[in-house]
């Protein structure tokens, strides 16, 4: 007997009109698109599917990323030029950061150097070995200026997987989740979709983007199939993140 919910779908057919909240698009300034040419392949690559509009969103991380706005808006003008002279005019792209919840985190904040999306929506992170022993502290002093903490790609924060209260935790403590696409398959491996999956069925994410940094992984994003009950749990997120940021 045919199962309705045994059918499965290429995710990128439900991408038509999204906006992409989390990428490394813009050229040159951290670990993903290295020159101008690989942000216009990403941006095409995207167009194929019908995205295109980008809140582009750079690493802010001491020590290894260590841009600020003038860093920041000087790539996105570069790219924005390139846009123009590849006839891709239509094509609508900001730029915001991720931060790194690190030991200089705090400064950049107190001296109204952080990039937010929107105005009032802060991308952060949290180091995949270990987690931000100031995390509690930078939440609750992001929320003191006014902004809304949104915690990228928790689901691949593997020693969160032993502690899925703590992902309650986050979300009383008034942080957003925003869920990576590709999680949605197994490029990150079958326990970071598992955890993924478990998210989404427990209504703890808030918002998605493709977290896209070369041509290689949207080429897997091009080819995730989901579960008909997945585009289910997915389907609202999406639009949602399309009303938030549009």
């Amino acid at each position: 007997m045919f199962n309705f919910f045994s059918k499965k779908h290429f995710l990128i057919d439900h991408l038509e009109g999204f906006i992409d909240i989390h990428n490394h698009i813009l050229p040159g300034i951290d670990d993903g698109a290295k020159t101008v040419e690989d942000s216009i392949e990403l941006i095409k690559g995207f167009n194929e599917f019908g995205v295109n509009d980008f809140i582009c969103t750079p690493h802010i991380m001491e020590n290894y990323y260590p841009n600020n706005p003038s860093t920041i808006q000087s790539s996105l003008s570069l790219l924005k030029n390139a846009l123009k002279m590849n006839n891709l005019e239509h094509i609508n792209i900001e730029a915001a950061a991720e931060h790194m919840i690190d030991s200089g985190f705090e400064t950049i904040l107190n001296e109204h150097k952080v990039m937010p999306l929107a105005k009032s929506y802060l991308l952060i992170e949290m180091s995949y070995l270990q987690a931000s022993i100031n995390f509690d502290s930078a939440v609750q002093k992001i929320k003191t200026n006014g902004l809304f903490p949104i915690l990228a790609h928790p689901e691949r924060y593997m020693y969160l997987h032993n502690k899925m209260d703590k992902y309650k935790h986050f979300k009383t403590d008034g942080v957003l989740l925003q869920l990576n696409l590709l999680s949605l398959g197994d490029y990150y491996g079958s326990e970071v979709q598992k955890v993924a999956n478990w998210l989404l069925k427990n209504n703890l994410i808030d918002f998605a983007a493709s977290d896209v940094h070369k041509t290689s992984q949207l080429n897997t994003l091009k080819k995730i199939s989901i579960k008909e009950k997945t585009l289910m749990l997915i389907k609202p997120i999406i639009e949602k993140t399309i009303y938030n940021f549009r």
